[in-house]
């Protein structure tokens, strides 16, 4: 996968010794300089993690409970078209309850509803309509919520924090000279922090998302924007200034 990767605007200051700071602060006494490195990643998902649900109301929670486990085998049997292992599937065991409802103000038992959800990894994203569609087809009765994401989720976060510790260094580099200065020994290094968001645009390696099973019979794929991650990070470091 090719990350697309750009630097956002980093901001910085500079701080002097004087007699007025704190005694508390976290900034040296001798001259220095706090700089904030930020960078960004972009990189389209190549992983979708689908949630699902199956239920079943039947006059018996046995026959409730029966029908949601031949909907799930029958799921899991033809999971395996997609390249789905056991490994890629979580199912949850099953819930029954009893349904009631009001007749001359007086609760009436109308039968017992099974149900049991799914949460399955999806390795090979331009399949997802697909596999949307065999779920349907399966008798799953919920599609709950589709993420998107990336399976260098782990490399692309380092990357990010790697490009904002070099934006900080050349920041404050650039920021010193024009002062006829030039960075000394850090002095602290906070913490960094990373996080991944979703932003939308053109992917055409997923086709348009159809749920409902009667209109994927006779619904003209289409098109549709696609999440792309974003993966940030942050760096503040401050840094002894040396004169020229």
């Amino acid at each position: 996968m090719k990350a697309i990767i750009s630097l956002i605007i980093t901001t910085f200051f500079v701080v002097t010794f004087s007699p007025l700071s704190s005694a508390n602060s976290s900034l040296p006494n001798n001259r220095h300089i706090a700089v904030t490195g930020s960078a960004q990643v972009q990189a389209k998902p190549d992983i979708a993690m689908i949630s699902m649900s199956v239920e079943s109301t039947q006059k018996e929670s046995l026959a409730a409970k029966q029908q949601v486990d031949f909907r799930v085998n029958q799921f899991l049997d033809g999971a395996s078209k997609f390249n789905i292992t056991e490994q890629d599937i979580s199912a949850s065991s099953i819930a029954t309850q009893p349904k009631y409802t009001y007749v001359n103000n007086q609760q009436v038992l109308t039968g017992y509803k099974a149900s049991r959800s799914l949460k399955v990894s999806l390795k090979d994203i331009t399949k997802l309509n697909q596999f949307l569609d065999f779920a349907l087809s399966a008798e799953i009765n919920q599609i709950i919520n589709i993420e998107l994401k990336s399976s260098q989720e782990l490399q692309l976060k380092a990357e990010a924090t790697a490009l904002a510790v070099k934006d900080a260094k050349s920041s404050g580099s650039e920021l010193a000279q024009s002062f006829d200065a030039k960075l000394g020994r850090i002095y602290s290094i906070n913490a960094s922090s990373s996080a991944n968001y979703g932003r939308y645009g053109s992917n055409k390696s997923v086709e348009n998302i159809t749920f409902s099973q009667r209109e994927a019979d006779t619904a003209r794929p289409g098109k549709y924007l696609q999440e792309n991650l974003v993966f940030t990070s942050s760096v503040s470091v401050v840094f002894d200034l040396e004169l020229n």
